[in-house]
Formats: C-alpha cells, sequence, structure tokens
C-alpha cells in the first residue's frame, strides 16, 4: 500500500509572487535613476564645462583681471528641424581680451503665421574651453515666445576667465565658438471651458 505525501501547492506560487515583486522593484529602480541622471549630469556638465557646458556669473570680474591677451569668438546659430525661425548673429565674429566683458546680439524671426515658443540649447568649442567660458546673461536662459512674423533681438554678455592662463594646455588656444541651437517646445494644453451645467437652468 503506498502513501501519497500532500504536495505544497502554494510554494510555486509565493516563489513567482517573489519574482515578479523583484522585477517590479528594479524595473522602478531603473526609472528613478535615468530621471536623476538628468539632472545631475546637467549639473556635472555646469560644474565642469563638460561636452563645452559655459559656466554662469552674475557679474564680471574683478578690475584688473582683464589681460593683454586676445581671443576671437565665432557666433553659431542653428535652429533644429521643425522649427520654421530664422536665426543669426549680428556678428559673426569678435575679438576680445581675457577678463573683458563682451555683449552681443542675435537676431530671431518666427516665420510661421501661429505663435511658437522655443529655447535655445548652447555649447562652445573646443569644449574643454567651456569651463572658462563664463556668462553673465543670455537668452538661453529662458523660453521664448514669438507671435506670428515677431522679430526680436536677443542678448549675450560673457567673458573668459582669466584663469584659462594657468592652464597650459591652453596656451595655443585663439579663438573660441559660441554655438546656440533653438529647439521647439511643447506648446501647453489650452484650458477648456468648463460646459454649463443643464441641471442648474432647470428651475
Amino acid at each position: 500500500m503506498s502513501i501519497s505525501v500532500p504536495r505544497d501547492d502554494k510554494r510555486p506560487l509565493r516563489r513567482d509572487v517573489i519574482v515578479a515583486a523583484c522585477c517590479g522593484v528594479f524595473v522602478a529602480a531603473m526609472v528613478g535613476a535615468a530621471y536623476a541622471s538628468v539632472p545631475f549630469y546637467t549639473w556635472f556638465c555646469k560644474a565642469t564645462g563638460f561636452g563645452g557646458t559655459t559656466q554662469v556669473a552674475e557679474q564680471a570680474p574683478a578690475l584688473g583681471q582683464v589681460l593683454g591677451r586676445e581671443i576671437a569668438i565665432r557666433f553659431d546659430s542653428n535652429v533644429a528641424p521643425g522649427l520654421p525661425w530664422r536665426f543669426e548673429p549680428e556678428q559673426n565674429e569678435i575679438k576680445i581680451h581675457i577678463g573683458e566683458v563682451a555683449t552681443v546680439h542675435y537676431k530671431v524671426v518666427n516665420e510661421a503665421a501661429r505663435e511658437i515658443t522655443a529655447q535655445a540649447g548652447y555649447n562652445v568649442s573646443p569644449p574643454q574651453v567651456g569651463s572658462y567660458f563664463t556668462k553673465i546673461n543670455c537668452f538661453c536662459f529662458t523660453q521664448q515666445t514669438l507671435k506670428p512674423g515677431e522679430t526680436r533681438e536677443m542678448t549675450v554678455v560673457f567673458y573668459v576667465d582669466p584663469e584659462i592662463v594657468k592652464d597650459s594646455e591652453q596656451d595655443d588656444l585663439n579663438t573660441i565658438t559660441l554655438s546656440y541651437t533653438f529647439y521647439r517646445l511643447r506648446e501647453p494644453a489650452q484650458p477648456v471651458a468648463e460646459a454649463p451645467d443643464s441641471n442648474k437652468n432647470k428651475l
């Protein structure tokens, strides 16, 4: 006479639940890491100048910091596909002394028949000088909304940090290119008017 041993049918189910829970935690952790990496990467670029990201200052360097060495600054302008704007600098190139504050202007025209909002991304070339190229004011810090056919003049105020002369790798540097690209932003959803409550009109 054979004796049958009762089987625990709950064991495989419990194992499946544990595996599914672990997978869910892993996916959630990866999504969280992806979102966290964006602000961290932005902070890293701003702090180090990595990838040609420029620095930001609230005021000009101290008096006496303007040096005799000159550097040519070239200006590049672009618009991303799908953005019907004309965007260009008023000057293609200027020469400034290291530590000297310079002001340049760009002009942008909305050639579309509708209002469009966009924002500019930026970098400098060669990328390793990003940690020395410092902006005091720039249109790239804010979104730009242009009406149909509107033309706008935008200002950039910047200087090249005198600390660059202490970097022996930049001894032969004589030209920096400041490049902007405007990207179209998604228009915010327009609020929908609340439909009147027909029940309130019934007495």
